[in-house]
């Protein structure tokens, strides 16, 4: 926890007390159904929580802001972006269903109203949004092929336009290759001072 307030300091005691709980509220649901590996899990803040809120420091959400996280998994990056942007709305989609469960159930024991959730293939929702967000769910041509649909070009109300942010790892040179001319890349170092974030990157490809 101490992680995030050397980031984030200026957050407020409702999202220092929501922030907090995860640790707990993830260890117990992790021992019955298990969304993060097991010898992980001691680094939840880490590797997890201060990882997805790395889309935090390339974009600040406007109030109003729609978005999606595809492949969601146990609710990273839209659990912790929740919390740092009650003003925003977060929609979890993920294909299998005890993960969207453990979403659901972390999200309603630390007060989100922010969010709703979803048991579905990507392919299969027909909702619009401002941005789609993920973390290491598919290459970026399956992240932009099935979720291009899903991003609206209207009402813009952020920096940066409208698009996809996903969060990575490694060598993404050939993944980026075909939006060299409008994907921006992140080096997460840049971000966060720690080991763990050396190798780490974002994605950012507007659709418009």
């Amino acid at each position: 926890m101490d992680l995030i307030l050397k980031y984030f300091p200026n957050i407020t005691d409702k999202q220092k007390e929501q922030f907090s709980a995860l640790y707990d509220l993830y260890l117990d649901w992790n021992s019955k159904i298990n969304v993060i590996s097991r010898k992980d899990i001691e680094n939840l803040y880490e590797h997890h929580v201060l990882h997805s809120l790395a889309i935090a420091k390339i974009i600040n959400f406007t109030p109003g802001t729609s978005i999606m996280d595809v492949g969601t998994g146990g609710g990273f990056p839209a659990i912790p972006l929740a919390i740092y942007f009650p003003e925003c709305t977060f929609h979890l989609v993920d294909s299998i269903g005890k993960k969207i469960r453990v979403a659901t159930e972390v999200s309603t024991a630390i007060g989100l109203t922010n969010t709703t959730f979803c048991h579905e293939r990507v392919e299969d929702e027909k909702q619009k949004f401002d941005f789609v967000v993920s973390r290491a769910v598919m290459p970026l041509s399956d992240l932009m092929r099935l979720s291009q649909k899903n991003i609206s070009v209207k009402n813009q109300k952020n920096a940066l336009p409208n698009g996809v942010i996903c969060l990575k790892g490694g060598e993404l040179q050939n993944e980026v290759l075909p939006y060299k001319n409008r994907a921006s890349l992140f080096d997460i170092k840049d971000f966060f001072q720690e080991e763990y974030f050396q190798t780490k990157k974002a994605v950012y490809v507007p659709v418009c």
